[in-house]
């Protein structure tokens, strides 16, 4: 049998290690199966905000991490995520890329592009031109659907600016050889925007290894004693956190515990809304802690939320904290509507109530903190369907074939 012949890859991410997210795997796995893989990226800046220390400017804007050749252009760090800050980190990043790829394109030949586009889509225009230059395949890996994510995230109404990215969104569908989807409830929205569908292609989330470890890495803070539910992941708007605290304030004086571990745009509300209703023996918020360090977390919860707003984005979408959360055999609580709410049914891993029915959550909740049985048989279902449907090895072993023309 003919070796498969070893492929230079551009992939073009405005987030990469030591950021965490999955397109390292996808990266770090192109390199061990040995082809050449090139990152175009942004100084790291995220979750918080702020320059990763030992980056900046004149430091480490190349270097190879395990295999990778990883190219940082300058960027508007986020700050917290406010609207503007925001807008110019998306803005410096496009800029810095565009400038950075015209350059590479002229220094070096690729034979594919891959794009990682969790917001904003303008990600994809650099890699677009490297195509067109080039005239090589680009797969599209959309993991936030636009203009949509500008409605539901962003509040944005406006015609003009929604009418201005949907034609941006067109384009680089049509000009990606691959749309790589991690939810089916994205095809909906991706075909009504062009005949796009022999394009799309099955892509979803899986768990990092270093989530399944067996034992994390650090020393967890102490954790109060009760019926332990877990939230792990970004604190934000689109995880309806009034609805959830709704909950939380309908069983302050029990003895359930929210765990909220992880960190965002909505964590100073949801503190002020503890303080204001007396809800500090029932709600704490860990902070942000280290990959390596989550698996010590999901051993002392007894079962872990998932929650969204009844948005239509949202609705479509397959959160990547479900795959997590089966990976580690836990059990789910889950308040959102669409393909999430359906997988968690239909794998048999916990329970789902609709989005924003706080009441439904706290009447669940009220029930398994009373018979707290079963759920260990929840949370092995879960573990067997992740790994019929979305292991690593499956996912990535997928994209391997479509980069090798199988």
């Amino acid at each position: 049998m003919t070796k498969p012949a070893k492929k230079r890859i551009l992939i073009n991410t405005n987030h990469f290690y030591p950021e965490v997210f999955r397109v390292n795997d996808v990266a770090f796995d192109l390199a061990a199966r040995g082809h050449e893989v090139t990152v175009i990226t942004c100084i790291p800046n995220y979750p918080q905000g702020t320059t990763f220390p030992g980056y900046g400017l004149l430091k480490r804007r190349r270097e190879m991490v395990r295999g990778v050749d990883v190219i940082r252009v300058p960027v508007i760090p986020r700050g917290k995520g406010g609207g503007l800050r925001l807008m110019l980190n998306y803005m410096s990043y496009l800029v810095s890329a565009t400038l950075r790829v015209l350059l590479l394109v002229v220094q070096k030949r690729f034979d594919c592009i891959v794009v990682h586009e969790t917001s904003p889509v303008t990600v994809g225009i650099p890699a677009a031109i490297v195509k067109m230059c080039q005239r090589i395949p680009m797969y599209f890996w959309v993991l936030d659907l636009w203009p949509e994510s500008l409605t539901a995230a962003g509040g944005i109404k406006n015609k003009a600016v929604l009418g201005f990215f949907t034609r941006l969104t067109r384009w680089l569908y049509g000009k990606s050889d691959k749309i790589l989807i991690s939810s089916e409830g994205f095809r909906r929205s991706i075909c009504e925007k062009g005949d796009f569908g022999q394009k799309l292609v099955h892509f979803p989330n899986w768990c990092e290894d270093e989530l399944t470890a067996s034992a994390g890495k650090g020393q967890i803070p102490p954790l109060p004693a009760g019926f332990r539910i877990m939230y792990a992941g970004n604190i934000g708007e689109a995880q309806d956190f009034e609805a959830v605290m709704q909950a939380a304030l309908a069983l302050r004086g029990t003895d359930v515990r929210w765990l909220l571990v992880g960190d965002g745009r909505k964590r100073e509300w949801v503190e002020r809304f503890v303080g204001e209703h007396g809800l500090a023996d029932n709600v704490l918020l860990l902070g942000h802690h280290p990959l390596e360090m989550m698996p010590g977390f999901f051993a002392q919860a007894d079962i872990m939320l998932l929650s969204l707003k009844d948005e239509l984005i949202f609705n479509l979408t397959v959160p990547a904290k479900l795959q997590t959360y089966m990976a580690v055999g836990k059990p789910v609580i889950a308040m959102l509507n669409g393909e999430g709410a359906e997988i968690v049914r239909l794998s048999g891993c916990g329970y789902a109530v609709a989005a924003g029915d706080h009441m439904a959550l706290t009447a669940k909740v009220r029930e398994l903190a009373g018979r707290n049985d079963g759920l260990a048989a929840l949370g092995a279902r879960g573990r067997e369907y992740y790994e019929r449907n979305y292991s690593k090895e499956r996912v990535l072993g997928k994209l391997h074939g479509i980069i090798e023309g199988e």
